[in-house]
C-alpha cells in the first residue's frame, strides 16, 4: 500500500518534534522536508492545532499496533512479553542516541494546557495503553509468571506512569539508565515469586 502525502506530512513532522517540539516546528519545515506546497497542508488540515490533533492520532495508532505485537505473542509468558517490549524500548532509544522516541512523552507536557483537542488524545492514547498492559497483566496472572495479588487496572497504571517518567529521566540526563533502572523495578514489581 503506498503512503499518502497526508501521511508523509505526520510522519515528517513526527520526527521533526520528536527533536525538537511541537511550538518549535514550522509548517514550512514540514513541508519542506516531504517536499510538497504549503496549500497541500491546509488541504488536508484546517488549522495547526488540527493537525497536532492528527499527528497524535497517527502516532498513537502506530505505536498501539507496535504494543499489540509485542502482547499477542503467544510462545513466552506475560512477564517474557513484558521484559521483551521493554528491552526493546531500550534498544531503540539507545540506537538514537537517547533522542525521545515517544511523542506523547514529549508533547504531553506542552500541549496538555495549549489545546484541550489534543489533550483528548493524548489522555484516549495513554488509556489505550493502559488497557493493553491489563490485560497482559491478567493474562500473565492465569499463566502464573504475574503476582496474582495485583489488581491489573492498578498495576497498569504503575507500568505507565514508572516508565514515562523514566523517558522523561532518559531526555534530561542523555542515558538510558533510568529506562534500565524502571525495566528492573517493574519486572520484580510484576514478578510472582519463581520467577
Amino acid at each position: 500500500m503506498s503512503v499518502t502525502t497526508k501521511e508523509r506530512i505526520l510522519e515528517a513532522a513526527e520526527e521533526l518534534m520528536l527533536t525538537k517540539s511541537f511550538h518549535s516546528v514550522g509548517l514550512n519545515e514540514i513541508l519542506t522536508a516531504v517536499k510538497v506546497p504549503k496549500g497541500s497542508f491546509y488541504h488536508y488540515f484546517e488549522s495547526k492545532e488540527q493537525f497536532g490533533v492528527e499527528l497524535i492520532t497517527h502516532y498513537v495508532g502506530d505505536h498501539t499496533d507496535r504494543l499489540g505485537k509485542f502482547f499477542a505473542a503467544r510462545d513466552t509468558t506475560a512477564l517474557q512479553k513484558f521484559a521483551d517490549y521493554w528491552s526493546y524500548s531500550i534498544g531503540r532509544i539507545t540506537q538514537g542516541e537517547c533522542q525521545q522516541s515517544c511523542l506523547v512523552a514529549k508533547l504531553g507536557l506542552e500541549v496538555a494546557n495549549f489545546s484541550e483537542a489534543m489533550r483528548e488524545v493524548l489522555a484516549a492514547g495513554l488509556k489505550t495503553w493502559r488497557g493493553i498492559f491489563e490485560a497482559a497483566i491478567r493474562e500473565g496472572q492465569v499463566d502464573g509468571s504475574i503476582r496474582k495479588d495485583l489488581i491489573p487496572k492498578d498495576a497498569a497504571a504503575v507500568i505507565q506512569d514508572t516508565w514515562q517518567g523514566a523517558l522523561q529521566r532518559m531526555q534530561v540526563e542523555k542515558s538510558v539508565a533510568a529506562l534500565r533502572s524502571a525495566a528492573q523495578f517493574l519486572h520484580s514489581y510484576l514478578a510472582a515469586s519463581k520467577y
